[in-house]
This record gives structure tokens, C-alpha cells and sequence, in this order.
């Protein structure tokens, strides 16, 4: 179980990242959820132990990761958003070398955990090619082998399926779906679609904060039955967004979809929609969008001259 209870951070020149952020994480798989810029990447490093927050505690099993960084990260396996790579040596030879730096000292076991891993993430084929010539999802699995390496207990990845094609993408989360089986992986993303194929568990960040959290089912029964779709032409978008909740918008053949979220159909025109996880997320964002704007005068109005 990964224990995070009141994770602050503020970076140099007072930017806010994270605010009092609280989750309890347990075996398996884990999604965090958030636009770009909500703190999912601090939170990341936080737990990675690459930066010390401001303030709270991040616990792990029975190691206090805050006070025993070094504890951690012998048994922690981590994929950034962005990783470099020696671009002309081959996977097998960097894969070795990164598993020295892990602590595989001995030969034969370091020998036995790269060639099963390049087997693991499918890419034994090409073990030999320089990583200069690997596609992205190629890098990508790469990048999982090397955070498996020392059986690690706790697997964070970060933006893991981000700007591969839908093949790739769904080979690579078959893969950590696989892994999810046995230790704690948090995935840590802003495409829905993976939260909601592979998560029993998730929470939504915004501007730092936890807005929501739970099982995704759960959460998307919160809103069947509510969500209502209708056709649009571009320039009525304006008054829509007066008159209903919108919490999504999308072209359909030239025209403008709008998803609104209503206990009842709002008139005629509208029809009801399946309820799933994006609807959650969208509505979610809606909603902070809306208090923000709400506060935004009032805080104007105290700030003193």
C-alpha cells in the first residue's frame, strides 16, 4: 500500500503544484488523471523521490519514503514522460548496463532478468539494434523493461501511451496490465481510455488537488442517465453554454455535438448518452472551471490595493 497524506509542493517563485494532495494506493493498478499542467508530473517525482515536496508524508509499505529515500528506490521501477536514451548502443548492451546501476552485480542473474525482460516487452528481435533506430512504441517498451528491472515493488509511469499509434498502444497496455497483477503501478495519463481499460482504481487532479477519486464504475454510475447529446450548428454554442451544463463538445460531419449533463432531458432536441468514464472526467473540469470563475471576483476583490 502506497500512503500519501497532505502532499504539498510549491516551486521557486510561489507556482503551486500540488495542494495537499491525499491518496491511499493499493496493489495493482492505479490511474491519476488530469489535463496537462494539473500536477500529475510533480506528483510523479515526488513519489519517484527526484524532488522532496514542500510539505506532507508518502509512505510505503512500512518505509517512510520522505526519510528513507534510498529505501525506496531500490525496489521502485519508473518511466517518464521523457527519457534519454545512448542513442547507438543496442538495447540488450544498455539495458546490461542500466541493470548494473540497479545493483544486478552478478553475471549470470543480470544476463537472466535483461534477456527475459527484452522477451517480456517483445522486443528480443531486435535486442541488437542500436535504440537510435526504435520506433516510439519500441522506446516505449524499452522504457517499461528498464523500470522492471530488480522485480520492483512499486511501478510509476508517466504519460506512458502518449503520441503512439492505437496498435502500440494497446500492446503497451496489455503489458502493464500484466505487470498490474502483482505490485503497485500507478499510470498517470490524461487519455481516459486507459484509466477506464485498465484501472479498479483512479482519482482526478486539478490544479494540484485531488477533485475526485474512487473505483471508475462507481464514479461513471454518477452520472448514467444524465448526460444528453445534441446537434448543433457552431454559432448557437454560446447560448448553450448559457443555458445547460456543457461538458463536452464535438464535430460531427461539420456540425458541433454538444454533452450536457442534466437529471432530466433538457427539451426535445437532446438525446440521452451512454454514460462512461470521459463523462466523468469532463464533467469533473466543468465543474472546477466553474468554481475558479466563481472565486475569481471574490478574491480580486480582497486582494488590497
Amino acid at each position: 500500500m502506497l500512503h500519501i497524506e497532505n502532499l504539498s509542493h510549491t516551486y521557486p517563485g510561489g507556482v503551486r503544484a500540488l495542494d495537499r494532495v491525499s491518496l491511499d494506493i493499493p496493489l495493482g493498478m492505479f490511474g491519476l488523471l488530469g489535463p496537462n499542467g494539473a500536477g500529475k508530473s510533480s506528483l510523479m517525482r515526488c513519489l519517484a523521490t527526484l524532488q522532496t515536496p514542500s510539505d506532507g508524508h508518502i509512505r510505503f509499505g512500512d518505509i517512510d519514503v520522505l526519510a528513507d529515500p534510498q529505501r525506496l528506490r531500490g525496489m521502485l521501477g519508473y518511466l517518464p514522460q521523457d527519457f534519454g536514451v545512448y542513442p547507438r548502443v543496442s538495447a540488450e548492451d544498455m539495458l546490461d548496463h542500466l541493470a548494473v546501476l540497479k545493483g544486478l552485480t552478478h553475471r549470470g542473474e543480470r544476463r537472466d532478468a535483461v534477456q527475459g525482460l527484452l522477451q517480456q516487452v517483445n522486443l528480443w528481435d531486435v535486442r541488437k539494434r542500436a535504440l537510435a533506430g526504435y520506433s516510439g512504441g519500441m522506446r516505449q517498451r524499452f522504457g517499461i523493461a528498464q523500470a522492471l528491472l530488480g522485480q520492483p515493488r512499486l511501478v510509476i509511469v508517466d504519460e506512458p501511451t502518449a503520441g503512439l499509434d492505437p496498435e502500440e498502444r494497446n500492446r503497451f497496455n496489455n503489458l502493464l496490465c500484466e505487470i498490474g497483477q502483482s505490485v503497485v503501478v500507478i499510470l498517470s495519463t490524461h487519455i481516459v481510455d486507459d484509466v477506464s481499460d485498465l484501472c479498479s482504481r483512479m482519482a482526478i487532479l486539478v490544479t494540484g488537488r485531488i477533485v475526485a477519486h474512487g473505483n471508475p464504475a462507481a464514479l461513471v454510475e454518477g452520472v448514467r442517465g444524465r448526460v444528453w447529446a445534441c446537434t448543433i450548428e457552431r454559432a448557437q454554442l454560446p447560448d448553450y453554454r448559457r443555458q445547460f451544463e456543457v461538458i463536452a463538445t464535438h464535430l460531427r460531419a461539420g456540425r458541433t455535438q454538444v454533452q450536457v449533463l442534466a437529471d432530466a432531458q433538457p427539451d426535445p432536441r437532446f438525446e440521452p448518452v451512454p454514460a462512461a468514464l470521459e463523462h466523468v472526467y469532463f464533467a469533473t473540469l466543468q465543474r472546477q472551471r466553474s468554481l475558479a470563475e466563481a472565486a475569481a471576483p471574490q478574491q480580486a476583490a480582497a486582494t488590497p490595493e
